[in-house]
């Protein structure tokens, strides 16, 4: 064979039982290198490496590369050669992007909204959580809405199963997680909604790259939740760019949203000062006496705090 697409588990679990050998192997590619040099798979890319001739090309391809994955890369590869064929970590310019800001509580009811009010054909939701995912499938299939699901409780047939059906326009809705975000590729995807906003806000890019794909245009609409305003603004940063807000009628949030500005900064409004409280009556306490309002100066008091545990004062002045 010329080409062997594998995971790196997999992979190093077949060598080890002799089922495949590395001795012609010129030329080794990490697709979506910087989840492949995540802690989670640097032991098995490292036993791999010793076991692929010395003699070979590394490629590492990604959409968005950290600093942090920059420097690993300094120390895996020899003289490494950067192409950019974008700027890096940018959103693509054919996507149009905005978000609707919402109680977390009223998110399906936005979204079943907006499907109907926006007319959107297909939609590819992703949503943040695999129980998030069959809440969601559940609602729009109670509304009729043809719906399926892809996350990782799903196994691999069922996974490619939704996805042919999406394909093929069956499916009107497509709800992921973020195991859908990379490598999926669905020819005129016109929407993508973040129904949750991602934890990781490089993942953010790679959802709406699922449209706007080839040239076409697309559009990424992010259902936002207050509690949400640290993942916008990471994402803000990393795009250098604030997401234009557009609020719903009938949806706006009870609890609103902070304002970010350009680097990703939140903007908190300046809390008002508490107005001192007021005692009951006319008079004012002071030094445990009482004090008519219009008294001078060196008043008299007209009558005392009761102390603790004491007799309760009388009405009469």
């Amino acid at each position: 064979i010329d080409v062997l697409v594998a995971t790196p588990g997999r992979l190093l679990d077949l060598y080890r039982q002799n089922a495949v050998k590395f001795s012609q192997v010129q030329a080794l590619v990490l697709d979506e290198a910087d989840r492949m040099l995540d802690l989670g798979f640097s032991e098995e890319l490292d036993a791999l490496f010793s076991a692929l001739p010395k003699k070979r090309q590394t490629l590492l391809f990604s959409a968005t590369f950290s600093d942090a994955i920059r420097q690993m890369a300094q120390k895996l590869l020899r003289d490494p050669l950067s192409i950019e064929v974008s700027p890096r970590n940018a959103a693509a310019k054919t996507v149009k992007q905005w978000l609707v800001p919402v109680d977390r509580k009223r998110k399906s009811e936005l979204f079943l909204h907006l499907l109907a009010e926006k007319r959107w054909g297909q939609v590819l939701v992703f949503v943040k959580t695999r129980k998030g995912v069959d809440q969601l499938v559940d609602e729009l299939q109670a509304q009729g809405i043809s719906s399926d699901a892809i996350h990782g409780d799903k196994p691999q047939a069922s996974r490619l199963r939704a996805l042919e059906r999406f394909k093929a326009g069956e499916v009107q809705v497509l709800v992921a997680t973020d195991v859908a975000a990379r490598g999926l590729d669905i020819h005129d995807l016109p929407q993508v909604v973040n129904f949750d906003l991602p934890i990781v806000a490089e993942d953010y890019v790679h959802r709406i790259g699922r449209t706007g794909r080839a040239g076409a245009t697309g559009e990424a609409v992010s259902l936002v939740a207050a509690d949400e305003v640290d993942q916008l603004a990471a994402i803000e940063t990393l795009i250098q760019q604030v997401l234009p807000r557009y609020d719903e009628p009938g949806f706006v949030p009870d609890h609103r949203v902070p304002t970010t500005q350009s680097g990703g900064q939140i903007i908190k409004k300046p809390k008002k000062p508490k107005k001192p409280k007021e005692s009951a009556g006319k008079g004012r306490v002071h030094l445990g006496n009482w004090f008519d309002e219009s008294e001078k100066p060196n008043a008299k008091p007209i009558r005392k705090v009761p102390s603790l545990g004491g007799a309760k004062p009388s009405k009469k002045r």
